[in-house]
C-alpha cells in the first residue's frame, strides 16, 4: 500500500484538477492545487513535494518550460507529464526533458494512481561524476585536466584514460590485460609493451617533484594508484 504523500497538482481545467484532487485526497494523500504554469513553478519550487502532476498545456507558463526548469535548478521532485497530445514524438520528447512518466487524456484514476506508486518508489538518479580524487591527485572528468597536489598536470589522451581507470580502482591490482582492455579496448595482448611504457611516463608526470611514488608496482601481477 502506498504511504501518504504530498503532492501538487497543476492543471487549469476545472473538472480535472478536481477529480484527481478528490482521488489523491480520498487515497489519503495530502494535495495541493494550482491552475496556472506560473503558481505551479513557484509552488515546485519553494515547497517540497514527493511527487508532481503537471499538465503539458498550462496558461502562463507550458508545463514542458516548468519541467526544464526544475531540472535545470537540480529539483529531481518525480514528475508525472498529463497531454493530451497522443503522438509519440510529444511523449517522447517529455520524457527526454526531465518528466519520470506521462499519461495521455482522459485517463483513468486509477492509472494514474498506479503510474505515481512507481514514479515515487524509483531510485534516486545519481547526479554524474565529475571529478575522481585519491590522496593529492584529482582529474576533472569534463576538463580532463589531471591536478596533483593542486598543480595540473599535463597530459596525453591515453594517460588521461589510464589514470582514471586507477583513480577508479584504487584498492585493486590492475593487471596489463585489464590496462589493454580499459584503455586500448584491446581484447589480446599485441606482446608488446606499451602498457609498461604508459604507466612509466605517466607515473614520471606525477612524480615529478613529488617525494611519494604516486603509482604502485606489484611486481607480477600489475599496477595500482596509491591511496594510504
Amino acid at each position: 500500500m502506498m504511504s501518504t504523500m504530498r503532492v501538487l497538482v497543476a492543471d487549469d481545467h476545472e473538472e480535472t484538477l478536481n477529480f484527481i484532487r478528490r482521488g489523491l485526497t480520498q487515497a489519503g494523500h495530502i494535495v495541493s492545487t494550482v491552475d496556472n504554469g506560473r503558481e505551479a513553478l513557484f509552488r515546485a519550487t519553494e515547497e517540497s513535494y514527493d511527487a508532481i502532476v503537471l499538465d503539458r498545456m498550462l496558461p502562463g507558463l507550458d508545463g514542458l518550460s516548468i519541467l526544464k526548469m526544475l531540472r535545470a535548478g537540480g529539483i529531481r521532485t518525480p514528475v508525472l507529464l498529463l497531454t493530451a497530445m497522443t503522438r509519440i514524438a510529444d511523449r517522447v520528447e517529455g520524457l527526454e526533458n526531465g518528466a519520470d512518466d506521462y499519461l495521455v487524456k482522459p485517463f483513468a484514476f486509477s492509472e494514474l494512481h498506479a503510474r505515481l506508486n512507481v514514479i515515487i518508489r524509483r531510485p534516486a538518479v545519481l547526479e554524474p561524476e565529475t571529478s575522481l580524487r585519491v590522496l593529492d591527485i584529482e582529474l576533472d572528468l569534463g576538463k580532463r585536466i589531471a591536478r596533483r597536489g593542486g598543480r595540473r598536470i599535463d597530459l596525453q589522451p591515453r594517460e588521461l584514460l589510464m589514470l582514471e581507470v586507477l583513480l577508479r580502482n584504487p584498492h585493486r591490482v590492475m593487471t596489463k590485460t585489464m590496462l589493454l582492455e580499459r584503455v586500448w579496448d584491446f581484447d589480446f595482448d599485441p606482446q608488446t609493451n606499451i602498457v609498461e611504457t604508459h604507466i612509466s611516463r605517466l607515473r614520471a608526470k606525477l612524480n615529478a617533484d613529488f617525494d611519494q611514488d604516486a603509482i604502485i608496482t606489484v611486481r607480477g601481477a600489475g599496477y595500482m594508484i596509491r591511496s594510504e
